[in-house]
């Protein structure tokens, strides 16, 4: 049975069509397993003490989810993966459609209700992180081969079985946009030097929490990571920014 036809499975009660099939979280993880095999349990209750699902309650305390439970699990799960945002601009999103607002756009730029993305949707947004050759990322990244060459000498890019991520494609993209304006990969090795001690200073803030081993506290390690690596942007962000601003007067 295909993800749409699992996550579609209705109670037959008399011969009529009554209602949605109430899941357990085991049967949750199995909707889930082949899109984000690596989803646990506590993984989905982390989430729920985020305040970002809230299924419901049997009368004996068991959690019970509905298929739209399952479609926002994997709405969010789709952001955190593909698209690297922080759980609480996902959460301020869906808040916001829980209240019945209609915000222009979804986290990461995309305009469907959160809670009409689809498997299909996830396998998209998948397809279009996936490692790439070389030859498709001198074409999706506008780059030649000898700048490829050049990043990943100078430390910039770094290839998996000659293939290429979703960051060294990003990082390319820049790298290539940045060449046409005269700026050369030699160049750019300060930006991974300030990378690298972005990286570090992260680290050192998280390092107490990354001695849990269980998956709640590593779901929570990689969040405020996150978040540190968030403000840090945006800290780098407006010093260059402010700097530029006074180009104009």
């Amino acid at each position: 049975m295909n993800h749409l036809a699992r996550n579609h499975r209705l109670a037959v009660i008399g011969g009529d069509v009554a209602r949605p099939v109430a899941l357990n979280i085991g049967e949750v993880l199995s909707e889930l397993n082949d899109e984000f095999p690596q989803v646990t349990a506590s993984k989905i209750r982390f989430l729920e003490e985020k305040g970002l699902l809230t299924p419901q309650r049997t009368s004996a305390g068991y959690r019970k989810y509905l298929p739209d439970d399952v479609g926002r699990l994997r709405f969010i799960l789709g952001l955190q993966r593909d698209q690297y945002l922080p759980l609480k601009i996902i959460k301020d999103y869906l808040d916001a459609v829980d209240r019945g607002e209609q915000p222009d756009q979804l986290p990461g730029g995309h305009t469907l209700a959160p809670r009409s993305i689809s498997a299909q949707m996830t396998q998209d947004l998948a397809a279009r992180t996936r490692p790439v050759t070389r030859a498709e990322m001198q074409g999706l990244c506008g780059a030649s081969a000898e700048l490829i060459e050049d990043l990943i000498g100078f430390g910039m890019i770094i290839p998996e079985n000659d293939r290429f991520d979703e960051h060294a494609q990003k990082i390319t993209a820049a790298a290539a946009a940045l060449a046409g304006h005269g700026i050369e990969p030699r160049h750019l090795r300060a930006f991974r030097a300030a990378a690298d001690r972005e990286v570090g200073l992260v680290e050192r803030v998280v390092a107490p929490q990354m001695s849990r081993r269980d998956v709640a506290s590593r779901a929570r390690t990689a969040e405020t990571a996150r978040e540190i690596s968030d403000a840090c942007m945006a800290l780098h962000g407006a010093l260059v920014n402010g700097a530029i601003a006074k180009l104009d007067h």
